[in-house]
């Protein structure tokens, strides 16, 4: 069995029981633990058998003193695993939707300060932070500095909060907005946040594009499914 493990509940587990269905066919049991001390919980208690292969979608952000010592924790495990245990080289779930490009002509979000915002921050990525030191706009920097407990992660949580705001696009509920995954609403009413305009409208090949987009192809290569 391959089993691909996520500390992701809600519209992230979503995403990857998705990814499951639409690229890889139902090879994978997708499973979340409901945090990252839950995936450690449950690698330690763990008995593996001989056919058995674990992938771990664990939220990296090293500019998080809690996350980069639970991850230690993690890799020392996956080490020691014999190579049924992958850890998967990701930032977050929310990463994969800020990065990609079909992301503000598809939601037709309006908010201009907010996408030059993320254009900003999508260039400063480094390392699975964001590089404060590759910012100069003034704009952009207050932003970062309106965050009382600063991470990569809140940082592009809140940010893609504001992107898809509109709920048939949100990646904040139980699970993703369903112009992801099925035909795109059309806005019947002016006052209404619009759904922008898909250039693919049929919902299973918007959710393949996204699969499909570089950030998360980078990280799904580690994924061996035969």
């Amino acid at each position: 069995m391959k089993y691909l493990w996520t500390e992701d509940t809600g519209a992230g587990l979503h995403f990857w029981k998705l990814v499951n269905q639409l690229f890889y066919d139902g090879a994978l049991t997708v499973e979340s633990k409901g945090s990252n001390q839950g995936l450690l919980n449950a690698l330690s208690n763990l008995e593996v058998q001989e056919d058995d292969t674990y992938y771990i979608a664990f939220d990296q952000v090293v500019d998080n003193q809690d996350i980069r010592n639970k991850y230690r924790l993690l890799k020392s495990m996956a080490d020691k695993s014999e190579g049924k245990v992958s850890i998967l080289d990701m930032i977050c779930f929310e990463y994969f939707i800020l990065a990609f490009d079909k992301l503000v002509p598809w939601t037709g979000t309006g908010k201009t300060d907010k996408i030059k915002i993320r254009e900003d921050i999508l260039a400063a990525v480094e390392d699975h932070r964001i590089n404060l030191s590759k910012i100069g706009d003034a704009k952009t920097l207050q932003f970062l500095a309106g965050f009382k407990r600063y991470s990569t992660e809140r940082v592009m949580k809140s940010l893609v909060g504001e992107l898809t705001e509109n709920e048939k696009w949100s990646v904040k509920g139980s699970l993703m907005g369903e112009c992801w995954y099925r035909d795109c609403c059309v806005s019947e009413h002016p006052e209404s946040l619009r759904c922008g305009e898909p250039e693919v409208e049929a919902g299973n090949e918007k959710m393949k594009h996204l699969i499909q987009s570089e950030k998360v192809q980078k990280v799904l290569e580690k994924l061996s499914i035969s």
